[in-house]
């Protein structure tokens, strides 16, 4: 009788050490002076510099990158989600000025394939390098039949630092205070189910379609990967106070700009005051999508927003253009009367 073994049952320790040799290299590329352990142990080891600050808040969050996942399984392209990945956490926990100092992903997948797991780790080495903080580690987990073939999930968990004196929360925001809008690079982790119902459902496209518009085939264009901010608002904080930061993820500028104001303001929003991308045009036109509806759910154009007094607002802009991040000016805080909405878009 044949013996059972655990690589009979679909999981193969060995190609988990292989992975585990891949990857130790690109996680050690992003290792900072705090870190005193690297990838293998039990746990991950951090040294906080308890001179630096004096009175040390952590910030914490967790995201994943949603369905751009099928676009990665569509093309057999996996070293971007990756960065995805990274910058959905790291954009959450810099809202609040915090800097990011480590990383760690939950990959899951049906069988593995270290070569492909490899890939997008290196992703997310590339995105920590970018956030300045380290992936320390991580858990692979090979699950036979609860994933499709060639199919694999994704989560991150990233844990940055703040003094409380600086904690970036909405509360000094007021009327007569400027929005400005960092740009986005695409569509970045959301709005995909609606995306791939319109291009793939509806036109018909492939991955590899070519669109007039477009410098590359339409898979590529979706696949572009999220934007990090944390350089950006970094240096912005050297020089400037900032009232409020919102990320523009799900819920799109309509459903985040309201989780950082005080209850009576609101955000007025002029969509005129930047040129919304060609690939959220091409959806919504394709689509037949309501702006309110495209506000609602993509970011359309707006990766991040911040909030800042009307006398800083030309020295942010001057500073932006200074280190490359396009920047406009696309809104104002006014009071809010009983009965308006917390954002409106004229």
């Amino acid at each position: 009788m044949k013996q059972i073994t655990y690589k009979s049952a679909g999981v193969d320790i060995r190609e988990g050490e292989k992975l585990v040799s891949l990857i130790k290299p690109l996680a050690g590329a992003t290792i900072r002076k705090e870190v005193l352990a690297g990838i293998g142990g039990f746990g991950a080891l951090f040294s906080i510099d308890t001179k630096k600050y004096l009175n040390p808040i952590l910030v914490s969050s967790t995201d994943g990158v949603g369905t751009k996942l099928k676009l990665a399984f569509m093309m057999d392209k996996h070293d971007t989600v990756g960065i995805d990945l990274v910058a959905m956490g790291v954009n959450d926990i810099i809202v609040n000025g915090a800097e990011p100092l480590f990383f760690l992903d939950y990959f899951a997948t049906g069988r593995l394939n270290a070569k492909k797991a490899a890939m997008v780790i290196k992703g997310i080495a590339l995105g920590c390098r970018d956030a300045e903080c380290s992936l320390v580690g991580g858990e692979t987990a090979e699950m036979p039949g609860f994933y499709a073939d060639g199919e694999y999930d994704l989560a991150g968990f990233v844990v940055g630092i703040v003094e409380r004196n600086n904690i970036i929360d909405g509360t000094t925001i007021k009327s007569g205070d400027r929005i400005i809008g960092l740009a986005s690079s695409g569509l970045h982790s959301n709005g995909f189910s609606l995306a791939r119902k319109v291009l793939f459902e509806k036109l018909k496209l492939k991955c590899k379609s070519r669109v007039n518009g477009f410098k590359k085939p339409i898979g590529e264009e979706l696949l572009t990967p999220t934007k990090i901010y944390v350089k950006t608002i970094k240096a912005l904080l050297k020089n400037f106070r900032i009232r409020g930061i919102a990320h523009i993820t799900g819920g799109g500028l309509l459903e985040n700009i309201p989780r950082i104001l005080p209850k009576n303001f609101k955000a007025v929003i002029k969509k005129e005051n930047w040129t919304m991308p060609f690939i959220f045009k091409f959806i919504q036109d394709a689509g037949r999508i309501s702006f309110q509806e495209m506000f609602r759910t993509f970011n359309c154009g707006i990766g991040m927003v911040i909030i800042v007094s009307r006398n800083d607002e030309e020295k942010i802009m001057q500073k932006l253009k200074q280190i490359n991040q396009k920047a406009y000016v696309i809104g104002e805080i006014e009071n809010r009367k009983k009965g308006e909405y917390a954002v409106s878009i004229i």
